[in-house]
């Protein structure tokens, strides 16, 4: 499996091709820069080894603390955690419940202390109505470079385990192991 700083060197030595076919795909430049940048985040925080003590979890500073549930959920290496769409989908609904109750926490406060009238539902309504009229181009684009940014570590690690096992001696079963005296 690739070191921290080698996936981050594939995330670096991609950027430039990642972001220039985005642009010819989309021929817009906002497109371009959320897929791009959903790419470079992935690629550097929000990737597939938040599931161990790892350079992308320790990026995330004193906010690390939110992936130790996740740490404890997810198996290293499972499909849940390195699966392509399946692991992004995962870490993008794990991280919008800490931001849910995070913001859940903020309002009460500041409803606490300027009392002013707020509703969760129409909230909530208001918020997926204008992503799915609105900003939904927006939203695929972002979740594309999350994905593309969490498949180059996962592919790399397959591909780096696959030369791994090619590479590795395989042992007769019809001789015995030697036993160290």
């Amino acid at each position: 499996m690739p070191s921290g700083s080698t996936h981050d060197r594939i995330t670096l030595w991609l950027f430039p091709g990642v972001v220039s076919i985005a642009y010819l795909v989309t021929r817009n430049g906002e497109l371009t820069l959320l897929l791009g940048g959903g790419f470079f985040f992935a690629g550097l925080m929000f990737g597939p080894d938040l599931d161990i003590y790892s350079i992308q979890f320790k990026r995330w500073g004193i906010l690390r603390g939110i992936w130790l549930p996740y740490q404890k959920l997810l198996r290293h290496r499972s499909w849940l955690s390195h699966g392509l769409i399946i692991g992004t989908v995962i870490r993008i609904i794990y991280l919008l419940l800490w931001l849910f109750l995070a913001g859940i926490l903020g309002i009460a406060i500041a409803q606490m202390i300027w009392g002013f009238d707020w509703n969760w539902q129409r909230f909530i309504l208001a918020m997926i109505k204008l992503v799915k009229e609105v900003y939904w181009k927006n939203a695929i684009a972002l979740f594309v470079g999350l994905d593309l940014g969490a498949m180059s570590h996962s592919i790399s690690d397959w591909i780096s385990s696959a030369s791994k096992k090619r590479r590795k001696p395989k042992r007769s079963k019809l001789k015995p192991k030697k036993i160290k005296p």
